[in-house]
């Protein structure tokens, strides 16, 4: 998951109102004089100011690839991070609804192990390994030809069982996606559960709950 920067870039206006407001000071005033120099430097900054707050520049958000410091966790995080944006553009062609439910189940279990392993805890990297891999790209590979066959029409006995098959198995696949974001969190549950242990222990050695 990428973070967004926005870069300004301020106008070029007010310095070009500013070399105006010297220009016609040079040509309206006598300006190697000091009042006529002191006025065209206060005109010139009211100009510039003025000129900053009409035209405030540009402002560009651009996208900051996260790093997590290992580069081999990095790129299974951008393959997630690119077959996610590709289930998503598969689910904007496909109408059937009950599909398009399974396809946003595992839209949301994507978003859920992106988090996790972007997270102070990260993750466990042979559970994202074979997710990046092989699950989540061959579900891409397989709704992205429904979603094909669909799109062009193809009618036949083989086209209908391809068909038939990913709306079967859809919500089953969604599922399994659902189950490898909850097996990221259970090395970290078991964490929790020894320091919500210990920290009984130390409470129940001061006398502050019961046993």
């Amino acid at each position: 998951m990428n973070k967004t920067m926005e870069i300004r870039h301020p106008s070029a206006l007010p310095l070009y109102g500013v070399g105006l407001v010297w220009l016609l000071g040079a040509l309206l005033f006598p300006i190697d004089q000091l009042w006529a120099f002191l006025l065209t430097a206060a005109l010139s900054v009211v100009a510039g100011l003025v000129l900053r707050r009409v035209c405030p520049g540009r402002v560009e958000t651009i996208e900051v690839p996260v790093s997590t410091g290992d580069a081999e966790r990095d790129a299974m995080i951008a393959s997630v991070e690119k077959n996610r944006a590709a289930l998503h553009a598969i689910n904007e062609r496909i109408p059937d609804d009950v599909l398009s439910s399974a396809i946003l189940r595992m839209e949301k279990a994507c978003d859920g192990i992106l988090e996790s392993c972007l997270s102070d805890g990260g993750c466990d990297d042979r559970t994202l390994r074979r997710f990046a891999k092989y699950y989540l790209p061959d579900a891409v590979k397989i709704l992205d030809l429904y979603a094909e066959l669909d799109e062009k029409g193809v009618s036949g006995e083989n086209a209908a069982e391809v068909r038939r098959e990913v709306e079967e198995n859809a919500q089953v696949i969604a599922s399994a996606f659902e189950k490898q974001l909850d097996g990221l969190y259970s090395a970290r549950a078991m964490d929790i559960s020894t320091d919500l242990d210990v920290l009984k222990g130390m409470l129940k050695g001061q006398g502050l709950v019961d046993d």
